[in-house]
C-alpha cells in the first residue's frame, strides 16, 4: 500500500463510525498520525484501539463540534498529540429528517451549527497553522443534497450548499497559500447515518446508487493527496445532480418517477433488515 501521508498529522471529525471511521483507518494505514474526534468516547477508543492493533498511530478526543470552545480544543489537541497538523477532514454531520414544519426550530438550528458553522470554524482555526507551513489540506464532506435542493431535507441541503460554497470561495481566495481545499459530495451511503433511519429517508435520495463508506473514504484520501476541488460519487449521480440544478423544470418532471424508485429501494432494504415497511 502507498504511504502518501507518512508522518502527517490528520484530524477527522465524526470518526467513531461510518465514513469518518473508514477515513481515519485509511489515513493511519498510509502512515498518518490521526486524531479521531466524535462525541462518544467509548466508540472512539474502540476504533483507535483497532487502528493501533494494526500498527497505526491513533489518538482520540471526545468533543461536540457544535460547541465553538470544543472546536478550539480540537485544534489544540491536534497540535499537542500529533505534533503537527497537515489535514483537516470535516466529516461530522447531523440530519433531522422531515418536512420543515415537522422539525423543531431548535433541531434545525443545531443542524446549521454542526453541518456548517463547525466546519467553517474549524477550518478558520486550522488555517493559521496550515498557512504558516505553506502546505496542508482541508477536506469538507458535503453531499449531493448540496448540489441540488432536496425536499424533506431543506436545512440539511442548505448546510451542504453553504459548505460547498465556502470551500470553493476559499480555494480561490487562498489559491497561492499552498493549502488545498477539497469537497467530497456523496449521495446515499451504506452507514448508520442513513440505514438506521431508513423509514425517514426521502424517497428521492434512495433512488440513487448507494456508495460504501470505504468508497467515500477513498475519495477523501485522494482529495487530501491531490487537492482536487470536488469529487462527487457515484459519478453518474453527480452528473444528474448538476443537471437537476441547472434544469429545475426537468428535475420536477423526473422527481415522481425517481421517488417511486426510491420507495421500492426502501422497501427492499427494510425487508433485508427484517423491519416492517412504513
Amino acid at each position: 500500500m502507498a504511504r502518501r501521508f507518512e508522518g502527517w498529522g490528520v484530524v477527522v471529525t465524526g470518526a467513531s463510525a461510518g465514513i469518518g471511521e473508514a477515513a481515519a483507518r485509511g489515513f493511519a494505514a498510509e502512515g498518518a498520525r490521526v486524531l479521531l474526534v466524535a462525541r462518544g468516547a467509548e466508540k472512539l477508543e474502540a476504533v483507535a484501539a483497532s487502528i493501533r492493533a494494526g500498527g497505526g498511530d491513533a489518538h482520540t478526543l471526545a468533543a461536540d463540534v457544535g460547541d465553538p470552545a470544543a472546536c478550539r480544543h480540537i485544534i489544540q489537541a491536534a497540535l499537542a498529540d500529533l505534533g503537527r497538523l497537515d489535514v483537516l477532514v470535516n466529516n461530522a454531520a447531523l440530519h433531522h429528517r422531515g418536512a420543515i414544519d415537522e422539525v423543531s426550530p431548535e433541531d434545525l438550528a443545531t443542524m446549521v451549527d454542526v453541518n456548517l458553522r463547525s466546519p467553517i470554524y474549524l477550518t478558520c482555526l486550522a488555517l493559521p497553522h496550515l498557512r504558516a507551513q505553506g502546505s496542508g489540506s482541508v477536506v469538507q464532506v458535503a453531499s449531493l443534497a448540496g448540489c441540488t435542493p432536496t425536499p424533506g431535507a431543506t436545512v440539511y441541503s442548505a448546510t451542504k450548499f453553504g459548505l460547498r460554497a465556502f470551500s470553493r470561495a476559499l480555494a480561490m481566495e487562498l489559491a497561492s497559500s499552498g493549502v488545498k481545499f477539497s469537497i467530497v459530495s456523496p449521495g446515499p451511503v451504506d452507514t448508520g447515518f442513513i440505514m438506521d433511519d431508513l423509514e425517514h429517508v426521502a424517497d428521492l435520495a434512495l433512488s440513487q446508487p448507494i456508495s460504501t463508506a470505504a468508497e467515500v473514504a477513498a475519495a477523501i484520501l485522494d482529495s487530501a493527496a491531490d487537492g482536487r476541488l470536488e469529487r462527487r460519487l457515484p459519478a453518474l449521480s453527480g452528473v444528474l445532480a448538476t443537471v437537476a440544478y441547472l434544469s429545475p423544470g426537468l428535475a420536477r418532471r423526473l422527481q415522481p418517477a425517481l421517488a417511486r424508485k426510491g420507495a421500492r429501494v426502501r422497501q427492499r432494504l427494510l425487508a433485508e433488515r427484517g423491519k416492517p415497511r412504513p
